[in-house]
């Protein structure tokens, strides 16, 4: 058949004009809409009945060719135009119509029924009026779904899009236009790859690829990508695809949905990194201020750094010229470096390791943070070294360490600038953010103020120290019958000096005292009251009391002067008899060692500490012969954590017994052994060798 029509005017009310633009009809609407395909004759007879008539009107073909139209409508009123000769007279005018008209099945139901007629002629010239008919139920339910997918692709904020086989545009909506940067024109027939550029190694290719040749669908996966449109900003998409079922002659694809989440992931990131910050602040926290010691800090500080936070640390502290600590930003700014770290390669070692002072110069941006007391952000470029590094080898060595950017913050403490910290990050690193400023201003705090607090314990432990050193004697009484070694040793810098003393003192008709003591407590007012009883002791000693009266004495001294408890060994050795008396208030007892390295322990007379009153104190006396030797001691040198003392003094035992050489040796040898490398205690240890009545007194 040819067809045959003409321009329509506008349409009575209720009908439906002619053909227009089809925006969504897809391949497979006959697969969703049945129709029914009818011919009329100039006599409105049925005169062609398709298999589609057979099924929506349920007559069988013979039973309705030559039969009139107006069977398959219900009956006409008396005075008007059956709904057959309505039809075909309108298609015969009008050359193409669509109107919705109640229809009649073969078993007497009515139902709603869409027509579209237009004239036909067939081979013999005959004109026939051909009906394509459709139930109205299911018209209306694809003319939604088809409006409703019109207005998802006008409207949706989601990106949509349909690609062919080969990865190409078919049809996308506007949101996903404007994600790319580009009209949705500029993307039919293109590939998805020439819109959506990736470095992941063809990996979202791949997922397409198998969405459209195995049917396998993908749900919300991330990628990031660019778009030639945006070529400096990457952006996270969430995409979910889908295969296309294929139908008839179509060719098979795939339809996608995308949503741009980059703010959503970049918050994700953010939190994440807010939570990893507060994460390390606790653990630096924790690391930080472990000790009473500068560089320990320090390098605490440095640890907590690297490389969690940063890719290289430093830490400085600032060297004042006058007091009060006062900054001038006219004047250079000299630091001394106490703590470095960095995971680099060289040179990058040798750039925070490599010098000892540092020299900044007025109008550097360490000048200018000092100035704010806030931290800075600074790239590594030639401007920055111009400005802040004053050595040309030392700026070239920044220039080629690997590091970009700089955090520097100050280390504050009582409202002084203690020094500074340095972070660096390589390129390898993300920049430092302002949320990075805030995690390095609390880890500055952090420091700053442990430094500070160790700074201010170092200062009183060198008071201590410096006083105790002056309470001790400069020299000790000298005597032809002895030959006196002596050690005297502090805590470590991380513990308190303590109230260790000792003397050796003439007494009247050519005797010798040996006194050991220690004062319970640290720092100034155990060496103050130290200093008080050794006085006191070598002012009794010269009135020629006996060792238990001395004892006595010193007792009440104690519980006068308000000091809590002392301990003191007290020996008068007389060389013209070869005795010792011997008299202990609550110290570790002596030892003799003889000349064949025996070692003897007197403990058999003990007393209680000075300073708890209303007890008496014994006299032990024995005899010493020439080669023996007396060890005194304080408590330093043979307790320990987790240990008894009688493990300690067993020891002391062993190493006297097998001392060679001289007393300068055996001390020596003594002390090597049994203190620990960083003591906890302080440590005293007199060694004395009965000798020969005549002769020089030598240490030999």
């Amino acid at each position: 058949m040819r067809g045959r029509g003409r321009r329509v005017s506008p349409n009575p009310p209720g009908e439906e004009q002619g053909p227009g633009p089809l925006w969504s009809e897809p391949g497979t609407l006959l697969q969703h809409v049945a129709v029914a395909v009818l011919g009329m004759d100039d006599e409105d007879r049925i005169c062609y009945w398709g298999p589609g008539a057979r099924r929506l009107f349920g007559y069988e073909a013979p039973d309705v060719l030559t039969k009139p139209a107006a069977t398959l409508f219900p009956a006409a009123p008396t005075d008007g135009t059956s709904a057959a000769r309505r039809l075909a007279e309108r298609g015969r005018s009008l050359g193409y119509w669509r109107v919705r008209m109640p229809a009649l099945h073969q078993d007497g139901t009515v139902f709603d029924c869409g027509f579209r007629v237009f004239p036909v002629t067939d081979h013999t010239g005959r004109s026939v009026i051909v009906g394509l008919a459709s139930r109205g139920d299911e018209l209306d339910r694809v003319k939604t779904n088809l409006a409703f997918l019109d207005a998802l692709f006008e409207t949706c904020p989601i990106g949509l899009v349909m690609l062919d086989e080969d990865l190409r545009f078919v049809h996308l909506n506007q949101a996903l236009a404007d994600m790319d940067g580009a009209s949705i024109a500029d993307h039919i027939g293109r590939r998805a790859e020439d819109f959506m550029i990736t470095a992941d190694e063809g990996a979202y290719q791949r997922m397409l690829r198998a969405v459209a040749d195995e049917g396998r669908p993908v749900v919300s996966a991330l990628v990031v990508l660019r778009t030639p449109g945006r070529p400096d900003r990457d952006q996270v998409r969430s995409v979910s695809f889908f295969p296309l079922s294929q139908a008839g002659d179509t060719r098979p694809g795939l339809g996608g949905l995308l949503v741009d989440v980059t703010d959503r992931e970049q918050a994700i990131v953010e939190a994440v990194a807010g939570r990893q910050r507060l994460a390390m602040l606790d653990r630096a926290t924790a690391r930080i201020g472990t000790t009473l010691d500068v560089d320990v800090t320090a390098r605490e500080l440095v640890e907590a750094a690297v490389p969690e936070f940063a890719d290289a640390s430093v830490v400085e502290i600032v060297e004042w010229m006058d007091e009060p600590e006062v900054f001038d930003p006219d004047l250079p700014l000299v630091t001394r470096r106490i703590a470095s770290g960095t995971t680099l390669p060289p040179p990058a070692p040798e750039l925070v390791g490599g010098v000892e002072h540092v020299t900044y110069p007025p109008g550097s941006t360490i000048h200018e943070m000092v100035t704010t007391g806030l931290p800075v952000r600074v790239p590594v470029d030639e401007a920055f070294t111009t400005r802040t590094v004053v050595h040309q080898a030392r700026s070239r060595l920044l220039l080629d360490s690997g590091l970009t950017n700089l955090l520097i913050a100050p280390l504050i403490a009582r409202g002084t600038v203690q020094g500074i910290t340095m972070f660096g990050r390589s390129a390898a690193r993300p920049a430092f953010t302002e949320q990075d400023l805030g995690l390095a201003g609390e880890l500055a705090s952090r420091a700053a103020l442990c430094l500070d607090n160790a700074r201010l314990y170092s200062q009183v432990q060198e008071i201590a120290l410096t006083f105790q050193r002056a309470l001790l004697p400069a020299a000790l009484a000298t005597s032809p019958a002895l030959r006196v070694a002596h050690r005297y040793l502090p805590a470590s810098h991380l513990t308190e000096v303590g109230g260790d003393w000792y003397d050796v003192i003439d007494l009247p008709g050519g005797r010798v005292a040996l006194v050991v003591g220690d004062v319970m407590g640290h720092g100034v007012p155990a060496a103050a009251a130290m200093g008080r009883l050794r006085i006191t002791t070598k002012a009794l000693a010269r009135q020629n009391l006996e060792p238990v009266d001395l004892l006595t004495e010193l007792d009440a001294c104690v519980l006068e002067a308000g000091i809590e408890f002392a301990t003191c060994l007290y020996i008068s050795y007389d060389p013209a008899t070869g005795r010792a008396r011997i008299a202990n208030a609550g110290h570790p007892p002596p030892l003799v060692r003889e000349p064949n390295g025996t070692v003897r322990v007197l403990d058999h007379v003990s007393g209680v500490p000075l300073g708890v009153g209303g007890f008496r104190f014994d006299t032990l006396e024995i005899e010493l012969r020439e080669g023996d030797t007396l060890a005194l001691y304080t408590d330093g040198l043979i307790e320990a954590r987790g240990q008894d003392i009688d493990v300690g003094i067993r020891t002391l035992c062993g190493q006297l017994a097998i001392a060679k050489g001289t007393l300068e040796d055996t001390a020596d040898d003594i002390i090597a052994h049994l203190l620990p490398a960083t003591p906890t205690d302080d440590t005293v240890l007199v060694l004395a060798r009965i000798s020969p009545t005549k002769g020089p007194a030598t240490g030999s």
